[in-house]
């Protein structure tokens, strides 16, 4: 990688700095992030801690008793001329079944009136797209998924709900995802996956992982209930 990808590097507290390596939302610039996690993960410097990938940044924590923050800067810039974009795992597909509107996703209504269209327009753009998991954040193996065509993108909730249900799918702005565990949300809710994305006690504890391609599948509410289809397709 070209150490000029790397835009700038900011100190963060005084255990952590933020490598930023562009300022919007785009799969080659994710995918630089993520190489660059993994470079730093494989060479493992003594004193480096948690490395925490986003859309176009990354937060590289440290022991300032072990490292301090020049010896740390010097590491990531080193790390970004060792490493390629091409050395990230080979992407997934993933295909996950949903079941669309009604109880299971009460603003379908709201997204379809706001972008004109109707609901069934709205399963169709939404489950006829491929998404990228762009990083997984905010809860226990909750990705980020993008793009979503702009023909639905919609506002997120003035007020959040106080309880989203594990497995919720939802559209904020620009943004679709899956809520892995019962949490309070703002995402516009749009259907319900039988699929558990977090499981803490599987190795690893999350189903997606960063680059994987993912495709909503359509289900019946008795597909749901009767959890038939209650698992990610990798094909």
């Amino acid at each position: 990688m070209d150490p000029s990808v790397i835009r700038r590097i900011l100190a963060a507290g005084d255990s952590a700095l933020l490598v930023e390596l562009g300022d919007r939302i785009e799969p080659a610039i994710n995918r630089q992030v993520h190489a660059l996690a993994l470079a730093l993960e494989r060479r493992a410097m003594p004193g480096l801690g948690e490395i925490v990938p986003s859309y176009c940044s990354l937060l590289v924590h440290y022991d300032p008793l072990a490292r301090d923050y020049a010896e740390v800067e010097a590491f990531v810039s080193e790390a970004a001329c060792r490493c390629e974009a091409a050395d990230t795992p080979a992407p997934r597909e993933a295909e996950i079944p949903t079941v669309y509107g009604g109880t299971y996703g009460p603003d379908i209504a709201f997204v379809a009136a706001h972008n004109g269209l109707s609901v069934d327009d709205v399963i169709e753009c939404h489950s006829g797209t491929t998404y990228t998991v762009y990083m997984l954040g905010f809860a226990p193996g909750f990705a980020y998924l993008g793009a979503l065509p702009e023909t639905l993108v919609t506002p997120r909730l003035s007020t959040p709900r106080q309880v989203v249900p594990a497995g919720s799918v939802g559209i904020a702005g620009a943004q679709t995802g899956v809520y892995p565990i019962e949490t309070p949300g703002g995402w516009r809710l749009i259907g319900r996956t039988p699929v558990t994305l977090f499981d803490p006690m599987t190795d690893p504890p999350t189903r997606l992982r960063p680059g994987d391609q993912v495709q909503f599948v359509p289900i019946s509410p008795g597909g749901f209930e009767s959890r038939e289809t209650a698992r990610v397709c990798f094909k």
